[in-house]
């Protein structure tokens, strides 16, 4: 055990002695965590929308009021042509164009029905399909509003009654529909994944760099305390790092922590586990710190694309699917939005707790068993 405590001591005297190592442990994450929650954003805003009206009526121009009075839309111009309207979105001047045919209330009058023309710029596929989503929804309400118009006009003069549904939805573990109450969660266990899991690598190929790993391996310490010795500080810092984002989380960004904050930490002391043994289990096979890095960045990004902290897993074609069941960010992630959001307690989220540990246990075994000791 003093073996092991000497190790540790040298390994945070050789950390905290290392002047560019302190900005990267604590300053860094945390203004990625501030930056990345404000700026990887799920909502639209700001869509520059056109209009080409050969209708010229008041209903025509309600519609187009109707657009005006939604925040998300900033008119950018009426165009006189569709051409021009055309030539304006080839030159990213605007978003979506609404052609508004003749006789749009004429028809409406007539037939109770007409149609319009929408267009929308879909370089960005994952945009596009959610402006289309916002235009449907307000020519929805205009329909409906028109339609109630005409419906009660009508009715008033025969003496019918008319009746109309409204439907209230009621939004749960985040009804203010705040994009940060989703992201925040899952930016903290991309940072604390990603700060551990090169730190630890990279560190024991450093040992090799430098020529004190073959020092190392002549001594008596057993291959045990040395890992152990190694790994222990970094499991610290990757609980502290934990500790200063949750609070960044609820002070700065205001996000519930509705389970118990023990969970969490209990979890996180099993994940780590896990993250440090894979950095190992790099390390074993690397001699540079550049080829570490190199690995460590190759594994990160499939895991963090596979995790769903940015699409959704149920999105994902079936064989991604059942890929992401070996990524252990994918756990973390969905266990911290779990906890945090929901306020589960350990009985709902006893499976990631299953799978992480027995995830904690493969790994570890296969990074001191390809970890190559003299004696």
């Amino acid at each position: 055990m003093k073996i092991i405590l000497f190790i540790i001591q040298k390994e945070f005297k050789q950390i905290f002695r290392n002047k560019a190592m302190l900005p990267l442990l604590f300053v860094m994450p945390f203004m990625q965590l501030l930056i990345l929650s404000n700026a990887a954003s799920f909502e639209i805003k700001n869509i520059k929308i056109g209009f080409v009206n050969h209708d010229n009526s008041q209903t025509s121009y309600k519609l187009i009021s109707k657009f005006q009075s939604v925040s998300i839309f900033s008119l950018s111009e009426n165009f006189s042509t569709i051409k021009d309207a055309e030539a304006s979105m080839e030159q990213g001047k605007v978003d979506v164009i609404v052609e508004i045919p003749n006789h749009l209330e004429k028809k409406l009058l007539n037939d109770n029905q007409t149609s319009l023309s929408v267009i929308i710029n879909a370089i960005d596929g994952a945009a596009a399909g959610i402006e289309n989503v916002y235009v449907t929804q307000v020519i929805k309400d205009f329909n409906q509003s028109i339609k109630s118009e005409l419906v009660m006009t009508s009715f008033d003069s025969e003496n019918k009654p008319y009746f109309n549904v409204i439907a209230i939805p009621s939004f749960w573990y985040n009804n203010t529909l705040n994009y940060k109450t989703y992201m925040v969660p899952g930016i903290l266990v991309l940072l604390v994944t990603m700060l551990t899991l090169f730190l630890s690598g990279m560190n024991i190929v450093r040992e090799k760099e430098i020529g004190t790993l073959e020092q190392i391996n002549v001594t008596p310490i057993k291959k045990h305390q040395f890992i152990v010795g190694k790994l222990f500080p970094f499991w610290v810092i990757g609980l502290l790092v934990l500790t200063i984002g949750l609070l960044i989380a609820k002070i700065v960004f205001s996000i519930p922590i509705l389970g118990n904050v023990f969970i969490i930490y209990g979890f996180a002391a099993l994940y780590l586990m896990v993250i440090l043994g894979i950095g190992l289990f790099i390390s074993n096979f690397t001699e540079t710190q550049q080829q570490s890095m190199f690995i460590s960045w190759f594994f990160m990004v499939v895991f963090i694309l596979m995790s769903g902290l940015f699409t959704p897993i149920e999105s994902m074609p079936v064989w991604a699917q059942r890929i992401t069941y070996i990524n252990p960010i994918r756990y973390f992630v969905e266990f911290t939005r779990m906890v945090m959001l929901k306020g589960s307690d350990f009985y709902e989220v006893r499976i990631h707790f299953m799978i992480i540990l027995a995830y904690a246990i493969l790994v570890n075994f296969l990074a001191i068993w390809s970890y190559k000791k003299v004696n």
